[in-house]
């Protein structure tokens, strides 16, 4: 595959809520997709879609020039590589891993891939499953200038906003650190919420000052955790995700995983992890993190 290609056959594994209308998107850009899941209901919505499903995840890449990975964690993304995906993919495959995993396990999956005679980037997401259905998917790209280049294409079809932010790794370092910023500022705008509430304030009100002033941001304006000033934030929908609270909690995790490892004093983002794992541990797991507003309402953070 070259940036100049215009129609690819990619292979794309983990066809869920994000995976999926990924995949739509780069079938409708004119590329030969092929995809695998492990869970049935997955399959089904893939093969409803028009997306056609292998029979495995090696049966899947054997005759692919990419292979794109949109997984759980990061031991299923190093799992799958060892196990059957980089034996059986083409020499000089490119891999593109899309999933959000931690910075050295990006590195060890790309390592991985070099050693198996194969090229990867790690090119985690932001924008959930609108920007997914939307195309509108910010990508944050690590790996070597000539693969960035080569995957630009596909990531164009899937996104309005592809960064190379470097070396391998450092997508999954720009996207953990993007995901801090956000879950601390989800709890900052519904504990300010909370606070607007009891001191009698109406919501749309406080809408109306904040997404005009400095505290303005996207957990407001476009995430805004209670119902009627943003018409499509989650609040609207009884909190059904969007980005559920587990995923953010999950993402916090990999966040104080690089804390730990780089001895950083981060202690918002310590307190970020700690608010949604216990969130995510009770209603919150399958909510919208936007949710978190509820907890606090009880008192539970």
């Amino acid at each position: 595959m070259t940036a100049a290609s215009s129609k690819t056959r990619i292979a794309f594994l983990g066809l869920g809520h994000m995976g999926l209308p990924m995949a739509v998107n780069l079938v409708k850009a004119g590329h030969e997709v092929h995809g695998f899941d492990l869970v049935p209901a997955a399959i089904d919505a893939a093969r409803a879609a028009g997306i056609p499903v292998a029979g495995s995840g090696a049966d899947a890449v054997q005759d692919a020039e990419v292979v794109i990975t949109m997984f759980p964690a990061g031991k299923h993304v190093i799992a799958a590589y060892q196990d059957e995906l980089l034996a059986a993919a083409a020499p000089g495959t490119l891999f593109i891993e899309s999933s959000t995993i931690a910075v050295d396990e990006a590195r060890t999956a790309h390592q991985l891939a070099i050693d198996a005679g194969h090229r990867n980037i790690d090119a985690p997401v932001s924008g959930g499953v609108v920007g997914a259905e939307a195309g509108t998917l910010a990508f944050m790209v690590g790996g070597a200038d000539e693969d960035f280049e080569a995957a630009l294409p596909l990531l164009e079809a899937m996104g309005k906003r592809i960064v190379h932010c470097g070396g391998p790794g450092l997508g999954q370092a720009a996207k953990v650190c993007n995901n801090m910023i956000l879950g601390i500022s989800q709890i900052a705008v519904a504990e300010a919420f909370v606070l607007a509430e009891r001191l009698g304030l109406e919501h749309q009100a406080m809408y109306d000052v904040v997404s005009q002033a400095s505290g303005q941001c996207w957990a407001l304006t476009t995430n805004c955790p209670v119902p009627g000033p943003v018409p499509t934030s989650p609040a609207n929908r009884d909190y059904q995700p969007g980005f559920a609270g587990a995923l953010m909690a999950k993402d916090l995790g990999l966040a104080l995983q690089a804390i730990e490892q780089t001895s950083t004093d981060a202690r918002m983002g310590r307190l970020a992890h700690e608010i949604y794992a216990a969130f995510a541990a009770g209603e919150g797991a399958g909510r919208d993190f936007s949710g978190i507003i509820t907890d606090i309402r009880k008192g539970d953070v």
